[in-house]
């Protein structure tokens, strides 16, 4: 069931819910624009939704003019008082924008920068990942390398930093459960960890090169099963790890989804249920069962690159059959946000 769509004046890449209360029902939506020309430029922007499934309220309050993003993130809850969100850019910053609101107004928001950081001079950021704690975040870059940097009292600084690829690195994630471990992800078609207390730049935890057929585009581990682990790939298959040996990560499933999985989010609160964006098949929502997995339910509303895609925290929504946590979802080049019910009780 369709809660309202928008139009944006950018390439819609990525969608993210805030985790943070009172303020599950803000949508933070981000575009990419790549002006050709004899200097290309990569523009973008920021638009703020405020998202009320039951009662269909979707309504845009509020944009922000930005370079070209590739990601954003919120602080995950419990590592920062106030709601931050972090971009990863064109340009080889590190942004963090914070959420402002008004007790006067309910309806009033905004993002205010607060802090940024200079990564790369001659390189993209792709991708961005929050530690548990919201002290450190994970960049990867479009040479190939990763940063962590350090995040204390809005001030950053780069910590760490390594070549991790040989290419494009488009996802780099905390272990949230072991945060001292980075996953990594890579057009090189390896998927890889790194421990950040032992030289990452001289070292690897494991590098798999032999699973993926084609690049690696989003790691997601789960928040409740400190042992699974999925990857998406340009290559249409979701896979499933167990990671209990870190050394050696075991790939329990492949469940192919008919388009390159660039982003994968486990449900909020509903153990063993992801939702995908599947590129050019639209977007699926998976049960992961001990002994496979299987698509639950699909999405094609959108007619171009479903590229972003999340789930909305708090209650479930929807009536009769139909119980589940509110989705936002975006694709590419027809610059579309929607916000939608699942038809099927996910519960």
């Amino acid at each position: 069931m369709e809660v309202g769509h928008c139009y944006l004046d950018g390439n819609a890449d990525a969608v993210e819910f805030c985790p943070h209360q009172p303020y599950h029902h803000v949508l933070a939506a981000a575009t990419y624009n790549l002006q050709e020309g004899d200097q290309p430029t990569r523009m973008g922007s920021i638009s703020l939704f405020l998202v009320d499934a039951q009662e269909g309220q979707f309504e845009l309050v509020h944009q922000v003019e930005t370079a070209g993003i590739f990601d954003v993130k919120w602080s995950p809850v419990g590592g920062s008082a106030s709601p931050l969100l972090g971009q990863a850019d064109a340009d080889g910053y590190l942004r963090i924008h914070g959420l402002q609101s008004s007790s006067d107004a309910p309806k009033v928001y905004s993002l205010e920068e607060v802090a940024s950081q200079k990564i790369s001079s001659s390189s993209m950021c792709l991708c961005l990942d929050w530690n548990p704690s919201a002290t450190s975040i994970s960049l990867g870059l479009s040479d190939g390398s990763v940063s962590v940097v350090s995040i204390s009292e809005s001030q950053l600084a780069v910590a760490q930093e390594w070549q991790a690829h040989a290419f494009e690195l488009w996802t780099a994630s905390f272990d949230i459960h072991q945060p001292h471990l980075v996953y990594t992800g890579s057009d090189d078609c390896k998927f890889s960890c790194w421990d950040l207390r032992d030289d990452p730049s001289s070292n690897s935890v494991f590098q798999n090169s032999k699973v993926h057929k084609m690049g690696v585009c989003c790691i997601a581990k789960s928040p409740t099963d400190p042992n699974a682990l999925l990857t998406g790939s340009y290559d249409e298959h979701l896979r499933v790890w167990d990671v209990r040996s870190i050394s050696k990560p075991v790939n329990q499933v492949s469940l192919r989804l008919g388009g390159g999985v660039w982003r994968v989010k486990y449900h909020p609160f509903v153990a063993d249920v992801a939702l995908a964006a599947c590129m050019h098949n639209g977007f699926a929502i998976v049960k992961i069962n001990d002994g496979g997995s299987e698509i639950i339910e699909t999405y094609d509303k959108h007619k171009s690159l479903a590229y972003g895609a999340d789930w909305q925290r708090g209650g479930l929504c929807g009536e009769g059959r139909g119980m589940s946590a509110a989705v936002a979802t975006c694709s590419f080049y027809d610059k579309l946000v929607r916000a939608w019910i699942p038809q099927n009780t996910i519960v």
